[in-house]
C-alpha cells in the first residue's frame, strides 16, 4: 500500500518544477494529504483556507491530477476539501511561536492576551528543510546569508529592515524561512509572522469587504502585533494602491516599535518602478543584499547537499548525474533541486537505479530547455518573427486580430515556459494588468484543446523557443 505522505511529497516535487515559486508556495505547500484510496483511485487532500481551495480547483486542478498520475502510474481523481475546524480553534490564527512551530496541532490555541476573533489566519508555514544548516553558501549568496544570519541572531539590532533580492528560485525564500526557524529556536518569546505578498493582499481585500470593520481591525492587529515580520515577493504589490497604503502603515508601525522587518523581492528597491516612492525609500534605509545565480561549483554543492538530505549514496553514477544537472541548469536553484527530486521520484516509482542514462531520459525536456535562456523577451522575438509583426506592435494597445492572437499566444508561452509572474508578464507586454494575462492564457489553453491548428502553432513555437 502506498503511503499518502510520500506520494504527496513526490507530487510536490513535480509541482515545484511546473509552477512559479509564488504559486507553489502560496497554494500548494499548505495542503495536507489525507488519504489515498487505491481501490477507488482517489487522492484526498485538505486545504486550510477556502479561497486557496477555490484557486487550486479553478486554475491548477488539471495540472495537479496530471502530476498525481505521473507519480501513481495511473489516473487518479484528486478531491480537495476544506480543512474542518475543531471548536473553531483554527480561527485564532497561526502567528508562530516555538510551541506551535513544533506542535502544529496546537496552532489554534490562544495566548492569554489574545482575542481569537482579532487574529486572522496565516496560511504559510515554515518549511522544515529551509534552515541555515541546509543553505549552501557560495560567492553568489554569501552576503545575503551573512546578513540573514546576523538578523536572526539579534533581531532589530543588526539590520532593520533587511531587504533581500534576486531572481526567481535562487534561495530568497529559503533564507526567509531560515531566519524564522532560528528566531523561534533562539528567541522563544518573540512572535514571528511570515507571509507572501499575495496572501497579504488577499487578506486585505477580504478585510475591506467586511462592512462592520471587524475583519479590518483583526487584520491590523495581526500584522502590527508581532516582533518579527517577514514578507516574501514584495514585487507582487506593485500597482496595487490600497495594498501599498496598508503595507506602508504596517511598516511604519513596526519600525517605530523597533520590530524586525525582512522583505524579499525579485528586484532591487530602485527597480520596483510601480511601487510608491515612500516604500522604496524605506526599503533602502538599512541593509540591501542580493543573490546571484550560483557558479558551477556552488551548483554541484547544492545538489550534493540535496542528495545527502534524501539519504542517497553518493556513488560514481550519482556524481555523473549531479554533474549533468549542474552543467545544464545554471540560473535557478529551485529548478536545479527540482530536477534531482524528479529523478529520485521516478527512480523510486519505476524501481530503476539512478544512472546517467536514466537521468537523461527523465530530464529530456528540462535539459533541452535549460540549454537556452528562455525569457519573455526571447519568446516575444520568436512569436513576432513567426507572425511577421513588430515587437512594438505586440506591446502596443492595438487590438486587431492580427496582433491580438499572437500577443495572447506569446503571453501563454511566457506563462508556460518561464518562471515569470503574471504581473511581470503583463509589464513585458506594454504594462498590461495581470488579469489580461490570465484571460489570454485561459483563451489559448481552451483553443489548444478545441483547435488542432492552434495546438500545432503553439507546439512549433515551443520547439523553436527551446532551440529544437
Amino acid at each position: 500500500m502506498k503511503n499518502v505522505n510520500e506520494v504527496w511529497k513526490e507530487i510536490l516535487g513535480l509541482l515545484e518544477i511546473a509552477l512559479t515559486g509564488t504559486s507553489y508556495r502560496t497554494w500548494f505547500l499548505p495542503i495536507t494529504p489525507v488519504k489515498l484510496d487505491e481501490e477507488l483511485k482517489i487522492l484526498y487532500l485538505e486545504s486550510p483556507e477556502e479561497f486557496a481551495m477555490q484557486v487550486i480547483t479553478d486554475r491548477y486542478m488539471e495540472n495537479l491530477q496530471r502530476q498525481a498520475e505521473t507519480v501513481l502510474g495511473e489516473p487518479y481523481r484528486v478531491i480537495l476539501q476544506l480543512e474542518e475546524d475543531e471548536d473553531e480553534e483554527e480561527e485564532s490564527g497561526t502567528i508562530r511561536t516555538p510551541e506551535t512551530a513544533k506542535n502544529p496541532e496546537k496552532k489554534g490555541e490562544n495566548r492569554p492576551d489574545e482575542n481569537p476573533q482579532q487574529i486572522l489566519r496565516d496560511e504559510v508555514y515554515f518549511n522544515p528543510r529551509y534552515s541555515f544548516e541546509n543553505f549552501v553558501v557560495g560567492n553568489n549568496n554569501n552576503y545575503a546569508y551573512a546578513a540573514s544570519k546576523a538578523v536572526a541572531k539579534t533581531p532589530s539590532q543588526a539590520y532593520n529592515p533587511l531587504f533581500i533580492y534576486g531572481g526567481s528560485g535562487l534561495g530568497k525564500t529559503h533564507l526567509m524561512h531560515a531566519i524564522g526557524h532560528y528566531i523561534l529556536e533562539n528567541h522563544p518569546k518573540m512572535k514571528v509572522l511570515y507571509v507572501s505578498s499575495e496572501m497579504f493582499t488577499n487578506e486585505l481585500v477580504k478585510s475591506l469587504e467586511d462592512k462592520n470593520k471587524m475583519r479590518m481591525r483583526a487584520f491590523k492587529q495581526k500584522y502590527r502585533n508581532v516582533d518579527v515580520f517577514l514578507i516574501d515577493d514584495i514585487q507582487f504589490i506593485e500597482g496595487k494602491e490600497a495594498t501599498q497604503e496598508e503595507f506602508f502603515h504596517t511598516f511604519n508601525t513596526l519600525y517605530d516599535l523597533n520590530k524586525q522587518i525582512i522583505i524579499s523581492s525579485d528586484r532591487a528597491p530602485n527597480k520596483l518602478t510601480k511601487l510608491d516612492d515612500r516604500l522604496t525609500s524605506r526599503f533602502q534605509w538599512n541593509m540591501i543584499a542580493d543573490i546571484q545565480p550560483p557558479d558551477y561549483e556552488t551548483r554541484v554543492a547544492i545538489l550534493r547537499r540535496k542528495a545527502e538530505l534524501e539519504n542517497l549514496e553518493l556513488d560514481k553514477d550519482l556524481e555523473d548525474v549531479i554533474d549533468l544537472i549542474a552543467e545544464k541548469i545554471k540560473f535557478n536553484v529551485r529548478e536545479l533541486e527540482g530536477a534531482l527530486t524528479r529523478i529520485i521520484s521516478f527512480s523510486a516509482l519505476f524501481k530503476e537505479k539512478i544512472t546517467i542514462k536514466f537521468a537523461r531520459n527523465t530530464l529530456k525536456d528540462i535539459v533541452t530547455a535549460s540549454d537556452f535562456t528562455i525569457s519573455c523577451e526571447s519568446i516575444k522575438k520568436i512569436v513576432c518573427k513567426n507572425f511577421n509583426i513588430k515587437i512594438s506592435d505586440i506591446e502596443s494597445a492595438k487590438r486587431t486580430r492580427n496582433l491580438a492572437f499572437p500577443r495572447q499566444i506569446a503571453m501563454y508561452l511566457c506563462r508556460e515556459m518561464t518562471q515569470t509572474s503574471l504581473p511581470k508578464i503583463g509589464e513585458a507586454f506594454g504594462g498590461r494588468d495581470h488579469t489580461t494575462v490570465m484571460h489570454a492564457c485561459d483563451k489559448i489553453s481552451a483553443e489548444i484543446k478545441a483547435n488542432g491548428s492552434t495546438a500545432e502553432i503553439v507546439d512549433r513555437l515551443k520547439d523553436e523557443i527551446n532551440g529544437n
